[in-house]
């Protein structure tokens, strides 16, 4: 009597790294079944764009259906519009409302991609959920935790995305591409002749594939694009924005504020409806409090310890110590400090290849202060 084969569900997004996830699960053995989430209704005409870069859309499900028959694994779709809708747009909105500039892939990963959709292929039988990002889960015996690791190809490592996963949630996850670098992804697919094998990578946020937040925003939120006032940080106006919803730290064109220097934004004041600017160098900041932390390599953090920090996702890891502070917060100290400290992206603590965890960044706080 033959061993039975485990299932697995392989999500597949239709481009190069799922697709190759998913290969290389039927080449170790595995029954696959290949799911496709329809996540958010693209406008017809940009689903027909040859140069559409996005995981949503019909060319994204007719290219991951194109690829599941070439491997001879069954595929089906599932339709997440209105979860994703409460779970992730809501929440991209309230938070450019808020003056915030959040991370919607942090959020879909949690709520939707491995809890979802792990609810939904448990029902289809499988026992484990794979997808195609880069990054490495293993497991520490002598911590009794899943460690999160970095990807194997550092440039496109996607470890700070996934930093909200909880020791459940990876404890199922299979990452089958996190061993390898893109181009040995790209050469497998070229060997497998999968039609994908060239296929550009999705880029920026998914259902606004064009990049126009602020179009995106205003159809959804026109009451976040109330004109107001932009201020120097003593409090003078010195010009008139169109809403803070077109704004975000750091930014420095669309101002309109001419100067002897140029203006960056330091910061958006959402209850008096004001942007304020300043220059360059008063970006830096050296400390941060981070909320809504999750630890995956430690239970938690009863001392101050010493870790690398990424800020943005391009950003490059600074050395910086972390020390517990109140409601299971974190205040981040940076060695050096660091420029466009921004409320609503995602902090991920590291130590070397493993994820300590991570959380939002909730404020950038002043020397001396709490």
């Amino acid at each position: 009597m033959g061993t039975k084969r485990s299932v697995v569900a392989a999500a597949m997004s239709g481009g190069v790294d799922s697709s190759v996830a998913a290969a290389l699960l039927v080449e170790q053995g595995h029954e696959v079944v290949g799911i496709t989430m329809d996540l958010f209704p693209l406008p017809f005409r940009a689903c027909r764009d040859g140069d559409l870069q996005s995981c949503c859309g019909l060319n994204a499900r007719v290219d991951a259906a194109r690829v599941a028959a070439a491997l001879g694994i069954s595929h089906v779709t599932a339709d997440f519009r209105k979860d994703f809708e409460r779970a992730v747009i809501a929440d991209f909105c309230a938070e450019y409302r808020r003056g915030r500039t959040p991370n919607p892939c942090v959020r879909c990963n949690r709520l939707v991609k491995f809890e979802l959709l792990w609810k939904r292929v448990r029902r289809l039988g499988a026992e484990r959920l794979a997808t195609g990002h880069h990054a490495r889960v293993e497991y520490d015996r002598s911590r009794k935790r899943f460690l999160l690791k970095k990807g194997f190809d550092q440039a496109k490592d996607q470890s700070y995305f996934l930093h909200s996963l909880t020791q459940e949630q990876l404890g199922r996850t299979l990452f089958p591409v996190g061993g390898m670098t893109k181009a040995d992804v790209r050469r497998a697919a070229a060997r497998l002749g999968l039609s994908v094998a060239a296929k550009p990578e999705s880029q920026e946020i998914c259902f606004v594939p064009d990049r126009d937040y602020a179009r995106f925003l205003r159809e959804r939120m026109p009451g976040a694009f109330r004109p107001g006032p932009i201020v120097d940080r003593a409090g003078r106006i010195v010009g008139r924005h169109r809403g803070i919803a077109h704004y975000t730290i750091g930014q420095r064109k669309g101002m309109g504020v001419p100067g002897p220097h140029p203006y960056y934004v330091l910061s958006l004041d959402p209850d008096t409806n004001t942007v304020v600017l300043g220059r360059g160098e008063e970006l830096m900041k050296k400390r941060l409090r981070v909320a809504e932390v999750n630890w995956i390599a430690i239970k938690g953090l009863a001392r101050a310890r010493e870790a690398a920090v990424k800020i943005r996702y391009r950003h490059r890891e600074a050395k910086a110590v972390l020390r517990p502070s109140k409601a299971g917060e974190v205040v981040v100290e940076f060695e050096r400090p660091q420029r466009a400290v921004t409320p609503g992206q995602s902090a991920v603590f590291y130590d070397g290849e493993i994820v300590l965890g991570g959380g939002i960044i909730a404020a950038a706080l002043d020397e001396g202060g709490p």
